[in-house]
This record gives C-alpha cells, structure tokens and sequence, in this order.
C-alpha cells in the first residue's frame, strides 16, 4: 500500500489515479486545507477503485503513529505541502510549519514505523536564481522565497536521513510547473479562494470568474519582458512519480531528478496559446514584478531520462485543452 500525504490536492489526486491506475492500492491522508473529500469520488470515478480516505494532519504524531501502525505501509508519496512563492512571502511561519514540521513528524513516523521509502514533493525554487538555464541537478541552489528555502531545509533534511540509515530509499523530485488536468476533466486545480498559480487565474478570467489576470512582471530579460517557465502536464509529472517510486521500491538510495519538459514559456505565450486552443478570450494587464520571482527557470530533463526511462508526453495545447474542460466541467457543477 501506498500513503499518499495530501491527497485530494491538485498534484496528489491526479498521483492517486496515476497509482491506482498502475496497479497500486492506495491511502491518502489530507486535511482538507485546500481541497475536499469529493475529490475521492472523483478518483474512485476515473479508476473504478475508490483509494482508502483518512482526513488528517501530517503534524498530528499520534495519528501518522496509528495510520502507519494500521495498515502495511511499503512506501509514501508526500504531496501535503503548502506550495505558493507569494503567500509564503507573506506567511512564511506558516509554510515552516506546514512544511517543514508536518515533513520532520512524517520522517519521524516513518522510522518508527520502519517504512523504508518515500517519494517527495520538492521544487525548481531550490535553485539559486543566477544558475544559467536550463538547470541541472548540480547546479547550485539558494532559494529566493520562503517557499522554497522549505523546500531547501527539506531536501537537506530527507539527506541526512538517508545518511543515518543507508537501507532507506528517497526520491527527491523537483518539479517545474505542473498545470493541466486529468483527460476526464474530473479532477484539476481547484483552490479554495484566491488561485495563487497561473493556470487555474487563466482558466478562471476565460470563464468570466474574475475580471482579468494580473500578470507580474512585464521587464524581464526574457522574450517579451514576462517570466519564462517550464510548464509540465500534471499527468505527466505523476506518471513520473509513480516511475520515480518503482526505482525506490527496487533498490535503496537517494535520487534526486529534475521533472520537467525542457522548453521554456513565458506567461504571454501560455496565454496566446490558452486563447488559440479554446477560441476563448483571456483579458490581461502587465504589473509590477512579484517578491520571489525569478525571471526564467526551466529544466534540464537528461537526467530523468538515464536514470528513470521519463520523459513528458504532452505539450502546451494539452495543458490548456485539459485545465479548460476541468474549468468547464467544474463551473457546470458549481451551477447546478
């Protein structure tokens, strides 16, 4: 069995189908902070196998003692993080807490508990923003926001674990920037509140939600003056999860890869090509840059590929195609 730590979240949802899919049984533990329980509804729709539900907190020691004590664990996937550059900006204790205490309590039970292997949620923001594109796992890191100097303390964290105990076996898997959403429009991003990624704004403004998207930042020394990003499926990024995880399930070690596509986008080209592959209209302005921005980052893939055999299947009018039907398709819901 397989825990997977938040999730009914956006990235974790799409892992449970991903895993179940694969032939996995899987056990998720959220708190419902940024999401809800329907979404395993959705899951059990997609997969015809509804995956077990434990509503939870990753900082609650008693509770991952008894979840880790009442089923056979062979392996975590840990997805329950707080994940937005500009809250952490503005609530950094809380993205510590959440983040980085909710993962020492998960570490903690998991020896205890004597469960061997972890596939962990890290992020491109551990790189230092002055490394040249596109960015390997060597290059050096220093984060510029909260959100990722968690990230950091993490890595750093899950290392020296590994290191004290060599018959342990971790992924580390720092991601790009996953948008899109399952092919079925059943699941995808759905914050509560204020959207703080691209994507689901974008989606939200095309569908007349909001007024117009802000975009941060139009004097950058990219393209056309917008941040460049490496934009990667959702379903291509847990497909390399669950890949990430049969190599840790194989054999003990710590990896660390980048997942991503490779190509860089900027903000006005995601736009221009969400606007061509749905004949909709998206209203933008350009303000100021954003604390905690980098102008560009995308990823180096090649080690992904000789270590893992991943690589992305879908590209830029998928992601678009597919975060608008799950737009589409939640809207119709939300009105009837």
């Amino acid at each position: 069995m397989i825990l997977v730590t938040g999730g009914t979240g956006y990235i974790g949802s799409h892992a449970c189908v991903a895993l179940t899919q694969a032939g996995f049984e899987v056990l998720v533990l959220d708190n419902l902070s940024n999401s809800t329980a329907g979404v395993i509804d959705r899951i059990a729709r997609i997969c015809g196998r509804r995956p077990a539900f434990i509503e939870g907190d990753i900082r609650n020691e008693s509770l991952l003692a008894q979840v880790l004590g009442g089923y056979r664990v062979d392996a975590i996937m840990h997805f329950a993080g707080l994940k937005a550059v500009g809250e952490s900006v503005e609530q950094p204790l809380q993205y510590y807490d959440n983040n980085v205490v909710g993962t020492h309590s998960l570490l903690k039970a998991m020896r205890e508990k004597r469960v061997r292997a972890m596939v962990f949620s890290s992020s491109a923001t551990v790189y230092s923003p002055t490394e040249p594109m596109p960015l390997s796992e060597c290059a050096a890191r220093r984060a510029s926001n909260p959100y990722g100097r968690t990230k950091l303390v993490l890595e750093d964290m899950i290392e020296d674990v590994y290191a004290a105990d060599p018959d342990t076996s971790f992924a580390r898997l720092r991601y790009f920037n996953p948008v899109g959403a399952h092919e079925s429009g059943l699941i995808g991003e759905n914050p509560k509140g204020f959207p703080n990624n691209l994507m689901p704004y974008v989606c939200q403004v095309a569908a007349g939600v909001r007024e117009k998207l802000s975009v941060f930042g139009g004097d950058y020394p990219t393209v056309d003056g917008t941040g460049v990003r490496d934009f990667i499926h959702v379903m291509d990024l847990v497909e390399g999860h669950v890949v990430a995880l049969r190599h840790c399930l194989a054999s003990r070690g710590l990896l660390t890869v980048n997942l991503g596509t490779g190509q860089g986008t900027s903000v006005l080209q995601l736009v221009h090509a969400f606007e061509s592959a749905n004949g909709c209209v998206v209203p933008h302005e350009l303000v100021g840059r954003r604390d905690g921005d980098v102008a560009e980052s995308w990823a180096d893939t090649r080690l992904a590929r000789e270590v893992l055999g991943w690589r992305t299947k879908r590209g830029i009018e998928e992601m678009c195609r597919d975060s608008w039907r799950w737009q589409l398709n939640s809207t119709q819901e939300h009105c009837t």
